[in-house]
C-alpha cells in the first residue's frame, strides 16, 4: 500500500500573503531561527505573525525584525514577544542578500514561516523590490482576468 504523502511534521505557522501584492519578490532563501523552548511551544500551539515584520543585514548575521510569537503560559521563563531573532544562513547566502539590499528599493521580506518535515522551525525571506501603484493595478486586473476566465471554462 502506498505511503500517504501528507508529513504530520510539515506545517505552516503564518504565511505573509500581503508581501506578494506590494513587493516583486526576485528570489527567496530558506533560513532557520534562533528560537528558545517557550517560542517553540508557543509555535506548536498558536499562530505565530510575521505581517508586519522584515529582515535586515547588520554586522554580517541576518536578523528577523518585529515578528510576533505569543507568550507560552507554561513557561518558566517568559519571551519577549516581539524581539529580534536572528536567523540562520550561510556566509554567501548573507553576503549575496546585503550586495542586493544595497541596490535602490530592495529589501528582505519574510513570506512563509513553516515547521519543515523534520519538525524544525524555517522562515522563507524573499529578496523584493517595492511596487508602485500601477504596478499594484496591473496584478489586480491579471487576478480579475484570470478569475473570469476560469468561470468562463466552468460554463462550459
Amino acid at each position: 500500500m502506498a505511503k500517504p504523502k501528507t508529513d504530520p511534521n510539515y506545517k505552516v505557522l503564518s504565511e505573509n500573503r500581503r508581501a506578494r501584492y506590494d513587493y516583486a519578490i526576485e528570489d527567496d532563501i530558506e533560513c532557520g531561527i534562533m528560537l528558545t523552548g517557550p517560542e517553540v511551544k508557543s509555535m506548536r500551539l498558536q499562530a505565530p505573525n510575521i505581517a508586519e515584520s522584515y529582515a535586515t543585514v547588520e554586522d554580517g548575521e541576518l536578523w528577523l525584525v518585529n515578528s510576533y510569537i505569543a507568550p507560552y503560559d507554561r513557561a518558566m521563563f517568559k519571551h519577549v514577544e516581539r524581539r529580534r531573532r536572528k536567523l540562520l544562513a550561510s556566509k554567501r547566502e548573507i553576503a549575496r542578500m546585503w550586495n542586493d539590499t544595497q541596490r535602490k528599493g530592495m529589501t528582505l521580506v519574510p513570506l512563509v514561516l513553516y515547521f519543515n518535515h523534520k519538525g524544525i522551525a524555517k522562515i522563507k525571506i524573499g529578496i523584493a523590490k517595492g511596487k508602485k501603484n500601477h504596478d499594484k493595478r496591473e496584478s489586480d486586473a491579471k487576478r480579475d482576468w484570470g478569475r473570469q476566465k476560469q468561470r468562463l471554462l466552468k460554463e462550459r
